[in-house]
């Protein structure tokens, strides 16, 4: 198992992304936290998790909060004796218009809430990965240099995202802590279903790559667990591009 005896932590576990790393990193032999803000679907998948010989435990959190944030983890840490891996992919509530039709706060929202969760999480994560001299620090939804029109603040969210992960990574590598993020260009499974255009948004993601296929939610927690692990030892400060050709590097 690439993740035995590994403490992992999960925010954004109710939604697809989040579920499937945490699935991944349980099948691989990690004790899984899963936060997130609503209790049912945390609920939902540590019973799964548990049903299928993993170990999971849940807690409600606002990734945007900071000290509940802290008193989460500093929680994780006491009573799992470690943390080795901080997952944050929690979505950012962006509204997607052009920039000309946008307003302020609908531009601004993604990139804010990106950037305190993801600052807020690491530092956490970081604070007792740094005690251990190891760890990982991932993140869901790097950049590139593609964008498309009518994407609001989302786009440059995920932008900012790359350059605070550079900067965390600059800074935690010298404590032994790696820190990566997985781009994936779209995963046509995290569409909710019945969202409006659904099929059309899929056929779209499908187009972009170079394979004639996306990434699946399957895909995603395989890779997520594989950077997670010691096989990836050598993988800081980079993305690991699982687009299929959609973002060409």
């Amino acid at each position: 198992m690439l993740l035995k005896d590994k403490v992992a932590v999960v925010y954004g576990a109710g939604g697809a992304i989040g579920g499937a790393a945490a699935r991944a990193f349980a099948g691989e032999g990690a004790r899984v936290f899963l936060a997130g803000r609503t209790a049912a679907p945390l609920d939902k998948l540590a019973g799964d998790i548990r049903a299928a010989g993993g170990t999971a435990e849940t807690a409600v959190v606002d990734a945007l909060d900071e000290a509940a944030v802290d008193a989460f983890v500093d929680g994780v840490a006491e009573r799992a004796g470690r943390i080795d891996v901080s997952f944050n992919a929690i979505g950012y509530g962006d509204v997607q218009q052009p920039l000309m039709e946008i307003s302020v706060g609908d531009f601004l929202h993604p990139i804010a809430t990106a950037m305190r969760s993801q600052f807020l999480t690491t530092r956490a994560a970081a604070r007792h990965m740094a005690a251990r001299g190891s760890g990982v620090i991932l993140a869901f939804g790097g950049g590139g240099p593609q964008t498309l029109p009518g994407l609001g603040g989302f786009k440059i969210a995920l932008d900012a995202l790359e350059g605070l992960r550079r900067q965390w990574a600059l800074e935690l590598g010298p404590q032994g802590i790696r820190v990566v993020t997985l781009k994936s260009g779209g995963i046509p499974e995290s569409v909710p279903d019945g969202f409006p255009g659904k099929e059309a948004i899929s056929d779209s993601l499908v187009e972009a790559t170079q394979l004639g296929r996306t990434a699946t939610l399957t895909d995603v927690g395989h890779v997520a667990a594989f950077v997670a692990s010691d096989l990836a030892r050598t993988l800081t400060a980079t993305d690991v591009n699982i687009s299929c050709g959609a973002i060409v590097d």
